[in-house]
């Protein structure tokens, strides 16, 4: 499975899991629910992903790093401030949070079982390959960082 590791940019697995969610709402329409203010919710979420997110670029900008994840061995810097001080993964962690309003939004809970195989795919395919990357380039300084922050929340 190693074919699958830094071929999809984040970006389009976002897409694709969001599109999936959309085809088993469809599917599975008695799975639906419906909760009063569900999408003062769901546009919160959305909106708390997208700063999440930013933040996260942000800090990659401010650091003259790559933000690019699928070349994660052009790094030039281990960011450990800002967001990056809960999360290792700020920009992952505001795609699950699009992600999670999405699923709101839709109201099924068919279309939340996307979540966790998000969350799966990436930390299989994406983030553990970017992880031997700062290893390979940065040693014991990102084994550190890595001790002391969470790989989500």
């Amino acid at each position: 499975m190693k074919i699958l590791e830094l071929k999809l940019p984040p970006l389009v697995q976002l897409l694709l899991a969001g599109a999936a969610m959309w085809l088993l709402s469809r599917v599975a329409p008695q799975f639906s629910f419906a909760v009063a203010g569900s999408w003062i919710v769901a546009v919160s979420l959305a909106c708390l992903g997208l700063v999440i997110g930013l933040a996260g670029v942000l800090a990659f900008r401010a650091a003259r790093t790559t933000v690019d994840p699928r070349f994660p061995d052009k790094a030039s810097a281990i960011v450990t401030v800002g967001v990056y001080r809960w999360t290792r993964n700020p920009m992952y962690l505001g795609l699950l949070c699009v992600l999670a309003a999405w699923g709101i939004f839709l109201g099924n809970l068919v279309s939340l079982a996307c979540l966790p195989a998000f969350v799966l795919y990436m930390n299989r395919f994406q983030i553990g390959p970017e992880e031997r990357a700062m290893d390979s380039l940065f040693g014991n300084a990102y084994q550190t960082y890595k001790k002391s922050v969470r790989r989500w929340i």
